[in-house]
């Protein structure tokens, strides 16, 4: 299962975010049943930012959604956004 979430920042608070990011993103890619962690900018409009994440099943991310270190982190994410965040949560047909 594929997680993305699309994240659209006040331009000053990107660094901090970023900053952020860099302290938990190997708990977050090492959460159990954690297949994979991405952090991609927007290439014209470098205040969005997404995350592209792979999980083993539903199950699993709803597993990290309800724990403590997500809690912490989207409440510290939330407070720099400038538009509220969208996520799209898909399952992966085909790979070539």
């Amino acid at each position: 299962m594929i997680r993305i979430v699309k994240m659209t920042f006040r331009p000053d608070a990107v660094p901090e975010f970023l900053e952020m990011f860099d302290g938990i993103k190997n708990a977050i890619a090492g959460f159990e049943d954690c297949q994979s962690l991405s952090l991609l900018q927007h290439t014209d409009t470098p205040n969005v930012i997404f995350t592209y994440s792979r999980w083993n099943t539903p199950e699993s991310l709803e597993r990290y959604r309800q724990s403590d270190l997500f809690k912490n982190v989207w409440r510290a994410t939330k407070a720099l956004f400038d538009k509220p965040a969208e996520a799209w949560s898909l399952d992966e047909l085909e790979t070539l």
